[in-house]
């Protein structure tokens, strides 16, 4: 890390300090369990898991409570009598009993069947309590969240898995580039999708625009769904609002066909409060799965940390990284909120601006040696698996190996960009950004860290901020959005549209990520059903048929979008990490770069067009229009040629010995390919 980074070389030792902690936790953990692996199997163990005992058939029933006085088994199989299933407590705190299939033996009370609802009778000093099992895999409650009960799920019919997870395109090295979804709002009715729907009608759509990854949102279990899955309750199960664990491996199945790898929102960094669905005061205490007291509790979130110096914390959520990736073939995760586990003050209110902030007392060493641990395992559990952090912080190493003193994701999101394109179009006009500040942002990364840029994200999108169409055209969407209307506020919105999000592309990431609609500039807000709106689904879905419509302007920005991926999936320039950055001309407001074999040509002037504009070019051939954001077929007007051919001269222009002379309208781009490729 430091022969990439010198300024790293005065925290040498804390880098070592960084490393020994891992080695020295996991072969604690090695030492104990045999393997990291081994450790990693408490899925295998506790919650309820088919075994036998005696020679008898039947189910186990285990739980870590160590606060815990008494753990009784109730639900549907029992008549929910505390009396009849009583659980035995060992040296370790984890009570155990087992459920015989045979129903004789079970005092009239009968064995566990699939599909029965369950819970935990749970005595300790704050009483008895009736709580879900922390390992369950699925959870049913009412629409509203209430009566909430875990069921034992064994389906006497595993589903098998057909298909393979695809491989990344080898021949030209294509990047990452990810779908972000939520399947409860991909539907276009004013309701809650559900897997099968997903499935059938999305996976489909993101296929054919070119994406190559599908992120998803909310499918661990969560009590409120306007949480937008970030709450969770039961972290082993997928959200039945959406269907079953079936449904959701067909869902899987059916990506990793289309040529798509699922990545999981994989929410670690907190859990919900609520002690009726999830694990807050399982055993009586609130120091079971969290840090005791105040440092237990998000300030900003509203929600419990989990203490990762905990052995049976780190089992659990080692455990879960292991079964999301085992049960249902996952490729891999986006960890959510990690600038939060990374350091004690989580992030808030905290620039950001030293070297020192990645190093020291303000670091959470042990939310950082589990991170180290998440990702080694996930690796050993799936050779080619894809991680992802969450940070906006920076900290140093985040998206190195482990071996190397980092921490070992694959990719980091380049949180900074979107906020960059909103803040500049909240605070100033598009005439007067500067396109040095442009390029400095979108190229500014830690080295030999690979990252996934997006111009904006879910995040964006919600109630209370607006996505970047909306920032761009506002209520003139509502009205002039046809092909048949003219405004030029739309005219400009749409053209600014392509442009910011081509750039983004171009110069972003390694990766490229996109939240589901804002493809094609989907309308309005994201706002989930609430008592504020009148529990309302409407601004709670996705609005597809805006771009199957040829009448609307909308299906132009997605025939762009697929565009924009095809310039990936035919030359590779997401996994080429080098950026030429041939001219950047502030006053004509242009920006010309290379990246891979293609260059990027942008006019950002709000009205003047260049018929001669000289561009330096790395080959010495002639160059193609593979991309025009102004071709009719995109939504523009059609004023260059398509597929025109710039012929190359023999003039040498900042710094290379070749250049061509191109004519590039105002608030246009155009991407160049080698005559010889393109």
């Amino acid at each position: 890390m430091i022969a990439l980074d010198a300024w790293l070389a005065p925290y040498a030792d804390a880098l070592r300090a960084r490393y020994g902690r891992y080695t020295a936790l996991r072969d604690k953990l090695v030492k104990a369990e045999g393997s990291l692996m081994n450790f990693a199997s408490g899925h295998t163990r506790l919650g309820l898991v088919p075994g036998s005992n005696d020679g008898k058939s039947g189910v186990w029933c285990r739980e870590w409570a160590p606060g815990a006085t008494g753990v009784s088994l109730i639900g549907d199989f029992n008549g929910w009598d505390a009396s009849a299933t009583p659980l035995q407590r060992d040296a370790f705190g984890v009570w155990s009993a087992f459920v015989s299939d045979d129903r004789t033996a079970q005092g009239g009370g009968g064995g566990l069947q699939h599909a029965q609802r369950v819970k935990l009778r749970i005595t300790s000093a704050l009483g008895a309590q009736d709580r879900i099992p922390a390992y369950v895999r699925r959870v049913t409650f009412e629409k509203d969240g209430s009566n909430a009960a875990g069921q034992y799920w064994n389906p006497p019919t595993p589903y098998v898995f057909k298909h393979p997870s695809p491989k990344m395109r080898a021949d030209v090295g294509a990047g990452l580039r990810i779908y972000e979804a939520h399947v409860g709002m991909a539907a276009e009715e004013e309701r809650v999708g559900t897997f099968d729907e997903f499935r059938t009608k999305t996976l489909p759509r993101i296929a054919k625009l070119g994406y190559n990854a599908v992120q998803l949102m909310a499918i661990q279990e969560h009590p409120y769904y306007g949480s937008f899955g970030y709450h969770v309750s039961n972290f082993f199960a997928v959200s039945s609002r959406f269907g079953t664990p079936e449904d959701f491996k067909a869902l899987v199945d059916d990506a990793h066909a289309l040529g798509l790898r699922v990545l999981l929102d994989l929410v670690h960094s907190h859990s919900v409060k609520n002690t009726v669905e999830g694990l807050n005061l399982l055993d009586g205490t609130d120091y079971q799965y969290f840090h005791a007291g105040g440092k237990g509790q998000h300030p900003a979130w509203d929600s419990m940390l989990f203490d990762y110096s905990k052995w049976e914390v780190l089992r659990f959520l080692l455990s879960n990284v292991r079964f999301w990736l085992e049960e249902y073939n996952l490729d891999g995760f986006r960890f959510d909120g990690v600038t939060s586990m990374l350091y004690h003050h989580h992030g808030l209110g905290h620039g950001f601006s030293s070297y020192d902030d990645y190093f020291g007392p303000a670091v959470d060493d042990d939310a950082v040696t589990y991170l180290q641990l998440a990702n080694q395992l996930a690796y050993a559990v799936r050779p080619g698996v894809i991680t992802i952090a969450e940070d906006v912080s920076g900290m140093a190493g985040l998206a190195r190996p482990v071996d190397e003193g980092g921490i070992g994701f694959d990719y980091r999101l380049a949180m900074g960009i979107p906020d960059f394109w909103i803040k500049s179009l909240k605070e100033k006009r598009d005439e007067d950004w500067n396109m040095n500040e442009v390029v400095h942002t979108l190229i500014n990364r830690r080295f030999a860290e690979k990252h996934v840029g997006y111009a904006e994200s879910h995040d964006q999108a919600l109630v209370g901020d607006k996505t970047l169409a909306f920032w761009l055209m506002d209520a003139e969407m509502y009205w002039h959005m046809n092909k048949g209307s003219r405004s030029l506020v739309i005219d400009r919105g749409t053209a600014l549209h392509k442009m910011l999000r081509l750039v983004t592309f171009a110069l972003g990431g390694e990766g490229y990520l996109n939240f589901m609609g804002n493809e094609f500039g989907h309308p309005e807000w994201i706002d989930f059903p609430r008592a504020g709106n009148g529990f309302s689904y409407k601004y709670a879905r996705r609005q597809w048929s805006l771009a199957d419509n040829d009448a609307l302007r909308y299906r132009d920005l997605q025939a762009f979008d697929r565009a924009m991926m095809m310039l990936d999936e035919r030359f590779g320039i997401l996994a080429d990490s080098g950026i030429d950055k041939l001219d950047i001309d502030d006053s004509r407001k242009c920006i010309m770069v290379a990246r891979g074999p293609l260059v990027f040509l942008l006019n950002f002037h709000p009205t003047q067009s260049f018929t001669d504009l000289r561009v330096g070019v790395p080959r010495g051939e002639d160059y193609r229009i593979i991309l025009d954001t102004d071709a009719k077929e995109l939504g523009g007007f059609g004023l260059v040629k398509p597929g025109n051919v710039y012929p190359l001269q023999r003039v040498p222009q900042c710094g290379k010995l070749q250049s061509l002379q191109v004519y590039l309208p105002s608030r246009t781009a155009q991407v160049l390919a080698p005559a010889s490729l393109a």
